[in-house]
């Protein structure tokens, strides 16, 4: 049933998802389903990918147990919840295409301000609850439809200038939450077949090998490089993006 092609290109995704998990590059998550697609339908890829993620995330609570900022994740989870529930209700009507679209148009232009004088007198204010609403349902509606949900939260969470694993620890929560809400969506919608799963068994070692050598990089990385890794592959993720939505929609 899996060729040496789909190994490849699927070991490739899980190995950029681990890494992602590891809060070394958290943007780098965004890549899997994407890469994915070019060996298996998106929403295949999508169920996929979630007991995957669900490992990382359980392992990436461990690792960061003491490091998470609950104030942050108070202001971004009801936002969450509420585009988890919105994607769950419009699965039939979503296009794809379009939602990878708008969120590499959105993050493209998000790291170009972000590299303007106006964008660094607004880091370090302290966390706006409005503004992580808002980013933490885009974030809960894109992680449904094709685990996604990393530019939107590094929007929020990149001006803050939160110290690398207090940053990794914040995210891996986050996304634990949300991933395990999406548990039975997928289930109702088939995402989560016999197949996909054998998938996921397979890969999964790549998966956590991944995760490793980000969480060790991450305890080592200076901050600043950190943050000058983190937006140059946002910005790339973001063009790649873009591109995926132009190709979905218009070829």
């Amino acid at each position: 049933m899996f060729d040496l092609s789909f190994f490849l290109v699927a070991g490739l995704a899980v190995i950029l998802v681990g890494l992602s998990k590891s809060g070394l590059v958290v943007s780098l998550g965004a890549v899997g389903v994407p890469l994915l697609t070019l060996v298996m339908p998106a929403r295949d890829a999508a169920g996929m990918m979630l007991p995957i993620l669900l490992v990382l995330d359980a392992i990436a609570l461990f690792v960061y147990r003491r490091e998470f900022d609950w104030k942050i994740l108070w202001i971004l989870l009801p936002g969450a919840i509420a585009g988890t529930g919105i994607a769950w209700a419009l699965s039939a009507v979503v296009d794809e295409a379009a939602v990878r679209l708008a969120i590499g148009l959105i993050t493209v232009l998000f790291v170009l301000d972000a590299w303007f004088p106006l964008r660094k007198k607004l880091e370090n204010l302290p966390p706006s609850k409005p503004w992580g609403s808002f980013w933490g349902a885009i974030a809960g509606f894109t992680s449904f439809v094709s685990h996604t949900g990393g530019p939107p939260i590094q929007i929020y969470l990149l001006p803050l200038k939160l110290r690398p694993a207090l940053f990794a620890g914040t995210n891996a929560v986050f996304f634990a939450v949300v991933n395990t809400l999406k548990l039975i969506p997928y289930f109702t919608l088939g995402q989560l077949s016999v197949s996909n799963m054998q998938a996921a068994l397979y890969l999964l070692p790549l998966a956590v090998a991944g995760m490793i050598a980000g969480v060790f990089m991450v305890r080592r990385i200076d901050t600043g490089l950190f943050y000058t890794i983190a937006y140059w592959l946002l910005l790339a993720l973001g063009a790649k993006l873009v591109y995926d939505g132009i190709v979905g929609i218009f070829f």
